[in-house]
């Protein structure tokens, strides 16, 4: 991490947006991670990392096993500026690598042994699986799940939308953790390491900025 770029970077961003992203980055969390499995319909992955994006969850795991990459173009109306993506090609990698990184699996699922929304125990890390916009999640998530969750129905439906569905659960549980004595909050570091993305994303022509940054410093020395 370069901070003498990241400092030269700043200069090119005006006192508002640097402000934007200071108070933005102070309400990021990776206590809580979300992951689509095979989802469909490009507006619901779509809508999903807009929520994410919305409720300060920064990072959105997106699983392509069975439909491969389709998700390429203009996801989600800018959000994929600010939401870090992170793909797989299978289910068990995904599982594999949030496990290492201390989350518990919690499939979304009107299961009958689910724990409901209001009740939900925010003071572990965890990641919220949504599966397909008919058939949910894979037998090998509930299989290995840690634990289920559904949001209350009192209607004759008994399903809703993945995008309506992640943002009920997303905005329910944020808003409990942040009334927690949780550490919720991302690293200084991390905050800066995202900085640098979002300034560079937000920069026109910032390669060669960079590049030149970097051709002064070296003529410098």
């Amino acid at each position: 991490m370069d901070l003498q770029l990241l400092e030269h970077l700043r200069t090119f961003l005006t006192p508002r947006r640097q402000e934007l992203f200071k108070e933005v980055l102070s309400k990021r969390t990776r206590h809580f991670t979300v992951v689509t499995e095979d989802v469909y319909q490009l507006h619901n992955t779509s809508a999903v990392m807009r929520s994410c994006d919305v409720f300060g969850i920064q990072d959105l795991h997106v699983v392509e096993e069975k439909l491969g990459k389709k998700i390429d173009r203009e996801i989600a109306m800018g959000a994929q500026k600010w939401v870090t993506l992170k793909r797989y090609n299978k289910i068990t990698d995904c599982m594999q690598r949030l496990r290492e990184e201390g989350y518990q699996i919690i499939a979304t699922t009107p299961h009958e042994n689910s724990t409901m929304l209001h009740d939900f125990d925010v003071t572990k890390k965890a990641a919220f699986f949504f599966g397909k916009e008919r058939d949910g999640l894979s037998d090998t998530v509930l299989n290995e799940a840690d634990g289920f969750l559904k949001i209350p129905m009192y209607g004759f439906t008994e399903s809703l939308n993945i995008s309506v569905s992640a943002a009920i659960i997303l905005q329910s549980v944020v808003t409990k953790l942040k009334q927690s004595p949780i550490d919720w909050r991302l690293t200084e570091a991390e905050k800066l390491e995202l900085e640098m993305e979002w300034a560079q994303k937000t920069i026109k022509s910032n390669q060669e900025i960079i590049e030149r940054f970097y051709e002064e410093k070296k003529q410098n020395k």
